[in-house]
Parts: structure tokens; C-alpha cells; sequence
């Protein structure tokens, strides 16, 4: 009965192409300081912390956003990691609602000589939460792309 209701909940799906192999996308992922260079909705979002213990268990925590990268906050668990394939992890704001928690699925595919990235946060509280996360993931991805081509040149 919990998993259907935990289904019946707000997810959001996303789904990009990168020109890379997925080892590079999953770095961008999983190293702090690649991270930092693209984490954020807005196109001047800065990035003052970036924990990443990458790892069932693990903990991360990121700091940004404004002109010194201290206007939000999310942190979370690491719930499956298999390097270069798939990243499971909670999610929630500790400083304005500590109390909702949601999971993000990150699944890296070797597509001819690019990656395949499948996104998907699911467990959103209601339809607000989901819609205003579709813009801030989308805004990411867009970055991710753009840091992902910078580390072509």
C-alpha cells in the first residue's frame, strides 16, 4: 500500500544527450570541483560548497546560488551508486523544509559516442514543488551541457 501511494506522488522525468562518454558525465556528477562549475538553476548561481561522499550511505550537502553562493541548501543520502551507470540519492531543503524528502534516479547510458542521461526525481510533495524543480533541473541541465562542452575544448 506505501508504494502505491509513494507512486501517486509528483515526479518529474527529464531526458538529455551529452557528446561525451558517460564517465565524463558521471564525474561532473560526482566530483565536487567539476560540480561547482555547473550546479544551479541561474546562469550567475555560484557554488560556495559542494560535499560529495559518493557512496551507498554517503552524505552530500551544496551550497549555492547569489553573488556569494549562499542561498540555498540541499543535502541528501546516497542510496545506490554504481559509478558511470546510475546515481539514487534523497533530496531536501534543511533550511526552509527540512521535512520533505525526495529521491533522485540519475542513470548514465553509453549511446554510440555520447551518453544518454535519464533523470528522475520523484516524491515531490504536491504539484508546485515538482513544477518549480522541472525549472530549476532544466536550467542545470542546460549548464551541464555547456560545462560538458567547455571540457571538450
Amino acid at each position: 500500500m506505501e508504494e502505491a501511494r509513494l507512486r501517486e506522488k509528483p515526479f518529474l522525468h527529464l531526458e538529455r544527450r551529452y557528446p561525451v562518454a558517460p564517465e565524463k558525465v558521471w564525474r561532473a556528477w560526482t566530483d565536487p570541483e567539476a560540480l561547482k562549475r555547473w550546479w544551479g538553476p541561474d546562469p550567475n548561481d555560484r557554488v560556495s560548497l559542494a560535499q560529495l561522499d559518493v557512496r551507498v550511505g554517503g552524505r552530500f550537502r551544496i551550497v549555492f546560488g547569489g553573488p556569494q553562493g549562499t542561498d540555498h541548501e540541499v543535502q541528501g543520502v546516497y542510496r545506490d551508486v554504481v559509478p558511470n551507470r546510475r546515481l539514487v540519492f534523497t533530496w531536501t531543503w534543511p533550511n526552509t523544509t527540512p521535512e520533505r524528502e525526495s529521491v533522485v534516479t540519475v542513470v548514465f547510458k553509453a549511446v554510440g559516442d555520447g551518453t544518454e542521461l535519464d533523470f528522475r526525481h520523484d516524491q515531490f510533495f504536491d504539484e508546485a514543488a515538482r513544477d518549480g524543480h522541472r525549472r530549476g533541473w532544466s536550467a542545470a541541465l542546460v549548464k551541464l551541457d555547456a560545462f560538458l562542452g567547455s571540457e571538450l575544448s
